[in-house]
């Protein structure tokens, strides 16, 4: 079967960092973390826990009034990091000469609009009030995102939204690298963005006794992936969103290319619904090695799924050990969630272009805060603070979700092809 090779043509995001890239990057490069505490208020009860926002982001002024009057933020902020990637890539936000009927979108989110449907709840069930905006349905749906992005840029192709739970945006990012290496689009626009602002979601979360704790001293460092006194995940909101072209394509219109997608594998743990399994997580590195035709000991780099969970992080060690341990040489490994937070639905996509960025700039963000490493997650190469230079070719971004989904994606310098 006849392969097209995937160009990465733009990148774009909203961070807790910033929209620039280069900021983005080398902050993590730092080993700055972005976790404050938040507090969420639903009188008369308050919830304080540590958080990751993007407090720079102004929807009205990215997007416009109108259209940011028509969005949830979750929608907001992949638009926007849609919008930014597109730029990137040189492509004009209407068509020109250009036939878009092709070009397509895949988005993933784990929650949707759950800030409009709580806005919603709120007004029914506290203020009592017999209706709620009529704007609610289109706000909350699932698809918001993927659809004003496909309607804006006048895109005619797929528009489809996953929703994975963790893997969510990797899995879209996935399924648009077929449809490109199949030769179905020559452009896929892809990535995810995802708002757990809402008090209920907030509240959710806590009662399975997986976030982090932490108050306004402590909360900078909440986060701690493979540490030995780690307490959990930190909940953060964002969006980001990637570009891939046929690699053809794309230097026939002189586009600038940040990398090239080589590979993505994706299995079910089958067992459980929140406790990882290492079997799942195996096949999935293997899956996707397979698919991109590398060997282990081909990868430099590995982006971890690194949540900070207690039974999380030594399973996906335990697979990567199980892969990779044998091998002349171990990736190198960092979970990046430590600084920019877990973004749930986003994730994969935020951590996607932080992969690429390191292939890109020859350098490998750390998993900060990791001081004592756990024994049950020793044994593989940590990146506890940043390395620059060296000879990084191939790397894997790790995704392992709720309902024991798993995504992993594989990435080439440009300069390797």
């Amino acid at each position: 079967m006849n392969r097209c090779r995937v160009a990465i043509t733009g990148l774009g995001l909203v961070s807790p960092f910033g929209n620039s890239l280069a900021d983005f990057f080398q902050r993590l490069l730092n080993g700055e973390s972005a976790v404050r505490l938040l507090r969420l208020d639903d009188p008369p009860r308050a919830l304080a826990i540590p958080f990751v926002s993007c407090p720079g982001f102004a929807a009205e002024t990215v997007l416009g009034k109108a259209l940011a009057g028509t969005m949830d933020r979750f929608a907001q902020l992949g638009t926007a990091a849609a919008f930014a990637a597109w730029d990137d890539a040189g492509l004009g936000r209407r068509p020109g000469a250009e036939n878009r009927e092709r070009w397509g979108v895949t988005w993933g989110t784990a929650l949707g609009g759950t800030l409009a449907y709580e806005k919603g709840y709120r007004e029914l069930w506290q203020k009592g009030r017999e209706r709620i905006s009529p704007l609610s349905v289109i706000l909350g749906m699932n698809n918001a995102a993927n659809a004003h992005i496909s309607i804006q840029l006048a895109l005619g192709g797929v528009s489809m939204s996953y929703t994975v739970a963790c893997a969510s945006s990797s899995i879209a990012i996935g399924e648009a690298f077929r449809r490109v290496r199949s030769g179905e689009a020559p452009i896929m626009l892809t990535g995810g963005s995802d708002v757990p602002q809402a008090y209920g979601v907030a509240r959710a979360w806590e009662a399975l006794r997986v976030l982090a704790s932490g108050d306004e001293t402590t909360s900078a460092t909440a986060c701690r992936p493979f540490s030995a006194d780690r307490s959990g995940l930190v909940l953060g909101e964002g969006g980001a969103a990637l570009v891939l072209e046929d690699w053809e394509h794309a230097t026939a219109r002189g586009a600038r290319i940040h990398g090239e997608m080589l590979g993505y594998g994706t299995t079910c743990d089958h067992a459980h619904l929140v406790r990882p399994e290492v079997d799942g997580q195996m096949r999935a590195l293997r899956a996707t090695l397979v698919d991109a035709a590398l060997n282990p000991d081909d990868v430099d780099y590995i982006n971890a799924h690194g949540t900070a969970t207690v039974e999380g992080d030594p399973v996906e060690v335990d697979a990567i050990r199980a892969i990779f341990g044998s091998g002349r040489k171990k990736p190198a490994l960092s979970g990046t969630k430590s600084m920019h937070g877990h973004l749930l639905g986003a994730a994969g996509a935020m951590e996607a272009i932080v992969t690429i960025l390191a292939l890109r700039e020859q350098a490998l963000p750390p998993t900060a805060h990791l001081d004592r490493i756990d024994p049950a997650c020793a044994g593989v190469d940590h990146v506890t603070s940043a390395r620059c230079g060296g000879s990084l070719r191939t790397a894997l971004s790790n995704s392992f979700a709720f309902g024991g989904s798993n995504a992993v994606l594989a990435f080439r310098t440009a300069a390797s092809g």
